[in-house]
């Protein structure tokens, strides 16, 4: 026998099996955790949303329905406008014969134009759920990575905190039916850029950065922009105030990148705020400013949260939850805030929430439901000011969240070094606080309704040989923010493809001043009451000459006459004023194109 031969006999040994951290590529690795991170966000999200699963297309807000079917409706605008190429700064598809600012309303153009493909594909319902819930998991994931990259080493840290930046109770609550509240994705990257303006050798690059972000987040939500921007400058200011010395030396780098960034978003911006401030259907002020947080608010569960109670709302009141942390978050912020006291970014995390959370008081204290005479801060703002006259005070306290974020991530951060910095009872007990602070606060589903069925003579498209020539289609009631608001929903799933008279919407009324929708006009009035008290009027000639008035001011081609509470009556009305109307599939409806020529 050869030595080969021998070798060849020789028991080799056993390699071991490769474990399953091996086999997973090291860039995997290093992305898993933010996977986990981006699906447990999506989980989230889903959860939120749990009560419109088992009917997407046929649910709405349980809380706020018109809000909901205003944006809807801005999906099919955006669908409208990529279409059609029309100016997405205005719609004529909306309050004929004069249309809509859009720039001047919550329009989302930053959104509703990119989704266009898909509300034409899936339509505006499943759409608006889509964004509904990606746009919380978005900002959480948002805060999650600028946290974990530029903050903090530990990625569950970012993790705890970005979930609670995402689905903070303010933000929650939003989710009951104003989108917009939600779409912050873009707003950690801003604070990030603002306070990195001052690296050396990087003020163009950081200039144009932020420049950018400014002009697309202008066509997502400017106010929270401009509540973002405030609480970037109180954070500077406060850093300002601390490194004293090192602000000196940053001044230059500073003010060339932030001379960079309002450059490119003066130019990208300005016709679109010279049309929202001075274009046409554009007005001063807002029919519901000065809204401001009740202090017990600030230790009170949200209604949408497991320790949360709908039974709140009737003391405190049903505004915006912006500030509803709970007793135990609450309780724990302070606490943090001490711990962590020698970190420069927790003392200006506290300083700048702290700041905003008083702001967020508005004029006056106000105090489980009742408004006192005291004065709060936000007092000493004219109502006129520039820019910061429009914002509501209760939604400063964005500002408040983001700090409590970054107070989260720090503590956790602080407790999960292994390197002896905190002793192990406090890393043990540290995260046990911010877990009692926090699972209270996890989001249960929003409450849904049904909504109105829109009728197969809007789906199946049997309107367009009535309006072929331009005429408007007048759904009845008129719709607008008392009634006929499902006339909105007929516009918006049909991608905007007719016109409807009035609507819900911001707009001027007869001295400029802003007002939700238009003054009614006579007939708009008239089927308002019959739709509310069932009650069919004496119909005089007075009733039928306005109604001729109206109809021709709107353009109108047909009225069209849903199955609806107090239909009999709204019914009978018609037929006083329009005389017989006809049947078309499962509506009744009114040619008056021969009355309005």
């Amino acid at each position: 026998m050869t030595p080969t031969q021998l070798e060849s006999d020789a028991p080799r040994a056993v390699e071991p099996e490769p474990s399953l951290r091996d086999r997973v590529s090291p860039r995997l690795r290093r992305r898993l955790p933010d996977l986990i991170a981006a699906a447990a966000y999506l989980m989230i999200a889903a959860i939120v949303l749990g009560h419109y699963w088992p009917d997407v297309r046929h649910r709405i807000s349980g809380h706020l329905p018109d809000d909901h079917l205003w944006f809807e409706w801005l999906l099919g605008h955006g669908a409208y406008t990529v279409r059609h190429l029309s100016n997405p700064l205005v719609s004529m598809r909306q309050n004929v014969p004069v249309g809509v600012n859009m720039m001047a309303n919550t329009s989302v153009l930053g959104l509703t134009i990119p989704l266009a493909p898909l509300t034409m594909l899936l339509g505006p319902q499943i759409v608006y759920l889509l964004w509904l819930g990606g746009a919380p998991a978005a900002t959480a994931f948002s805060s999650y990575w600028v946290l974990s990259r530029h903050l903090v080493k530990s990625r569950p840290a970012a993790a705890v905190a970005g979930a609670f930046v995402g689905f903070a109770p303010g933000i929650v609550h939003h989710a009951n039916g104003q989108a917009n509240f939600l779409t912050n994705f873009l707003l950690p990257f801003i604070v990030l850029r603002a306070m990195k303006l001052a690296e050396d050798g990087r003020w163009l690059r950081n200039g144009i950065y932020l420049g950018l972000l400014v002009t697309y987040q202008a066509f997502l939500n400017e106010e929270q922009l401009l509540v973002t921007a405030l609480g970037c400058v109180v954070a500077l200011l406060a850093y300002a105030a601390m490194r004293q010395e090192e602000a000196k030396a940053m001044l230059k780098p500073f003010f060339a990148a932030a001379g960079v960034a309002a450059l490119i978003a003066v130019t990208l911006l300005a016709y679109p705020l010279w049309y929202q401030f001075k274009g046409p259907q554009t007005f001063q002020g807002l029919p519901f400013s000065g809204w401001g947080e009740d202090v017990r608010a600030f230790f009170t569960y949200p209604r949408d949260s497991l320790a949360g109670d709908a039974s709140t709302e009737r003391t405190i009141g049903i505004t915006e939850q912006n500030s509803w942390y709970g007793i135990t978050l609450f309780a724990l912020v302070p606490i943090l805030v001490i711990v962590l006291w020698r970190s420069l970014h927790a003392r200006i995390a506290a300083i700048t929430g702290a700041v905003f959370a008083v702001c967020s008081l508005g004029a006056n204290i106000r105090w489980n439901g009742h408004l006192t005479s005291h004065k709060a801060p936000w007092s000493l703002i004219p109502a006129d000011a520039p820019l910061v006259g429009l914002l509501l005070p209760t939604r400063l306290v964005y500002v408040s969240t983001l700090a409590i974020g970054v107070l989260l991530a720090l503590a956790w951060d602080k407790v999960a070094r292994p390197d002896g910095s905190a002793r192990d009872w406090f890393r043990f007990d540290a995260r046990i606080a911010i877990a009692i602070a926090l699972i209270p606060l996890i989001p249960t589903p929003v409450p849904v309704q049904s909504a109105d069925p829109i009728p197969h003579f809007i789906t199946s498209e049997k309107w367009r040989p009535y309006t072929s020539a331009g005429g408007t289609l007048v759904p009845v009631p008129v719709p607008n923010n008392r009634q006929g608001i499902a006339g909105l929903q007929w516009s918006g799933a049909t991608l905007h493809e007719f016109a409807i008279p009035a609507g819900y919407f911001l707009g001027p009324d007869e001295n400029g001043k802003g007002r939700l929708g238009v003054p009614a006009r006579p007939t708009t009035t008239l089927l308002d009451t019959v739709a509310a008290t069932g009650q069919v009027p004496q119909i005089t000639d007075k009733n039928k000459a306005d109604a001729l008035r109206d109809l021709r001011y709107w353009h109108a081609a047909i009225l069209v006459l849903p199955k609806t509470p107090n239909h009999d009556a709204l019914f009978d009305t018609l037929e006083a004023l329009f005389g017989p109307g006809q049947r078309v599939d499962d509506v009744w409806l009114w040619d008056v194109r021969a009355l309005t020529k």
